[in-house]
Order: structure tokens, then sequence, then C-alpha cells
């Protein structure tokens, strides 16, 4: 009897151990579809390059393309998590305008003082990512009209500020050659915002705070039941989007030299629009720093393509909007609701143990969604 107990229960832990291997494959396969479409789509995107305009890939467009792809890449970066959480910044492009104009200002064109006005650059946006933070998080108001309003608000100002100092002044010449020098023959700008963007990755997927980040994205009612500070982490997400968008006027700064009132007004949608083509829902959630990343050099090789081709400036922003009207519509949240319900076919959840497993039932959490257990767990992880 005991051996026949012995046998019975090996049987049944053998076959629990195979359904956690098919479902750790399929929730593993769920996750990683809705961030694969932008890879394929960008290697599509290289090959229609090189068949009809072919000088979009040379090396003097390189040379242009990385610090511009680096910028959108940057904002992106900042916008991802804001979206993470549910909301939208739409006053990132008013920011860099401003910013980038500070820099000028409060430089006065000196190496000496480059130092001095990034600390002010970086001051000045930790304050308007608190302030957007707090009305967002705190007083609960919408965020697309709160940013919207910060944006027309940090617009009005370079007008008054540009008046002054910052008309007359151009940027340190050293931060102009570090925008285009290079390293290993690439610039310094794309390893920069490279570098940054494998953090987030990092952070996001392998700390107890990035992971807390994720569960309030995902839900932000069962966090905060889960003891997780979720305003804290929704004004962070806004600082740090008002961050990025610092660097990026820094960034900006270096490659026109001289600002003029609104050079941040190119990086109002682009980024937006890479952080969805990246595989993230607008509603909030889980994303890929290392997708988005990529779709924002997919937005700005389409955009070089369209202009090597010699579109008049209507029809590039044509083609330009179906493109990415196209990528949404086959973006990675739809293809990971696709594979999610080719995942829930009888056929694919009788490989998981004639649709039944221990111990789980019909309510089990999808990839998409973080359950309370694991935001508890990184809670206390």
């Amino acid at each position: 009897m005991s051996d026949d107990i012995g046998v019975s229960g090996v049987g049944r832990i053998a076959g629990f151990a195979r359904h956690l291997g098919v479902g750790n494959v399929m929730s593993n396969l769920l996750f990683s579809s809705r961030f694969v479409t932008i890879w394929i789509a960008g290697g599509v995107l290289l090959i229609v390059c090189r068949i009809i305009a072919p000088n979009t890939l040379s090396s003097s467009s390189w040379a242009a393309l990385l610090p511009l792809g680096s910028i959108v890449a940057v904002v992106a970066l900042g916008q991802m998590l804001v979206i993470m959480m549910g909301g939208i910044d739409l006053s990132m492009a008013a920011t860099i305008s401003l910013l980038a104009n500070v820099l000028v200002g409060v430089s006065e064109g000196s190496d000496d003082r480059l130092a001095y006005a990034m600390v002010i650059v970086f001051a000045w946006a930790m304050v308007i990512g608190i302030v957007n933070g707090l009305l967002v998080a705190v007083l609960d108001l919408n965020p697309l009209i709160v940013t919207l309003s910060t944006g027309l608000i940090l617009l009005g100002v370079t007008s008054e500020y540009r008046v002054g100092t910052a008309n007359n002044s151009t940027v340190p010449d050293s931060l102009s050659g570090f925008v285009f020098e290079r390293v290993l023959g690439i610039s310094k700008t794309f390893w920069l915002v490279l570098l940054i963007a494998l953090l987030i990755a990092l952070i996001l997927r392998s700390t107890a705070v990035g992971r807390r980040f994720q569960a309030v994205g995902a839900n932000r009612r069962a966090a905060w039941m889960a003891g997780i500070r979720v305003r804290l982490y929704v004004i962070f997400a806004y600082v740090f989007a008002a961050m990025a968008a610092g660097l990026a006027g820094i960034l900006v700064g270096g490659i026109v030299v001289s600002p003029g009132v609104d050079p941040g007004a190119s990086y109002l949608l682009g980024p937006v629009a890479a952080v969805v083509l990246g595989g993230a829902a607008l509603s909030g959630g889980l994303a890929s720093a290392t997708s988005t990343w990529a779709a924002a050099f997919f937005v700005t090789i389409l955009n070089q393509m369209l202009r090597v081709l010699g579109l008049a400036i209507a029809w590039q922003n044509v083609v330009f909007g179906l493109a990415i009207i196209l990528g949404m519509v086959i973006s990675g949240d739809r293809i990971a609701d696709v594979v999610g319900r080719l995942l829930l076919r009888p056929g694919i959840r009788n490989l998981v143990g004639d649709g039944e497993s221990p111990g789980t039932d019909d309510t089990e959490p999808t990839a998409g969604r973080f359950p309370v257990g694991h935001a508890a767990a990184a809670e206390h992880g």
C-alpha cells in the first residue's frame, strides 16, 4: 500500500511539475508576444529603406540619426513610465523647450558654467515633475488635462525667458562636441541613452522597487491592498519623465546650439507613439524599456526615410501618421490579446492537464496583470 501511495504521489508531483513547466512557457510566450512586434517591424523597415531609399542608411545619415533617435528614445523612456501608471505627460515637449533655453541662459556659452547649468536644468525638471505628479496622484486630476495645461504654462515661461539672457546665448562648445563625438564609431549620445534603457529594464525586472512599480501600474487597487505606496510611485513616474525631458533638453541644446522658442515641439507625440509601438498599453500596465528604445529608432528612421524620398511635408505627415496608426493596430498589446485567446483554446489547455491544474482555477492571473500575491511579495522582497 505504501509503495502504491508513493508511486501515485510521485506521479502527481511529476504531473504538477509538467504543468508548471508548460504554464511558464505559456506565460512567457504571452508576455513576450506583446513586445516582439516592433523588432520585426524594425527589421522590415530597414529592408524597405535598403530597397527604396538606400541613402537613409548611409554613414552620413546614421551620423544624424543616432543622436536624434537617442533623444526621441530618452523622452519615450520617460513617457513609458508615466503610461505604465495609466497616465500621459503632454508637458514633456514644453519642458524640453524651456530647459534647453535655461541651459543656454545659465551657461552663457561657457564650458566652465556647463556643469552648474546642468544642475539647474535637472533641479527645475524635478520641480516640474513633482508638480505634475502631485496634481495627478494627490488631487486625482486627469493627467492629460493637467500636463497639457502645465505644458502651455511652460511655453509661456519659455517665450518670456528668451526675451532676456537666453535669446543672445549659445550652448558651450564642449556640449556640442559631446553630442556628436564618437566612441567605437558611434555617437556618445547613442551609448548614453542605450545605457539608460538597459538600466531601466534591469531595475524594472530585477529589483523590488521595479516590481512594485509594475504592480502599481498593473493594478493600483491590488498594489494598495498589498501595502505599496501607490501615490509615491505615480509621482516618481512624472518626476522621472520630467528628468528625461531635462536630459533631452540638454542634448537638443547640444545639437541646435541656439534653441528657438519651441525646440521640443517635435517631441510631443512621437515618443508617445514609440511607447505604444513598443508594446505598452495606454491604459497602463507592463512595458519594455528595450522595446520602447527600439520603437523610438523605428519612428526616427521612418521619418528620415520619408525625407530622403523627397516627399512634400504634407505627404510626409500623412504617410507617417498612417504608418503609426498601422503600427498601433498591430501593436504588441493586440498581439498579446490574440496569443492569450489562442492559449485559452481547449486544445492548448489540454496540454496543461485536461484543462485543469492542481491548486489553480480559472481566475489565475495572466502575464498582463500582477496578482496581489506578487505585489505583496515585491513589497516584502
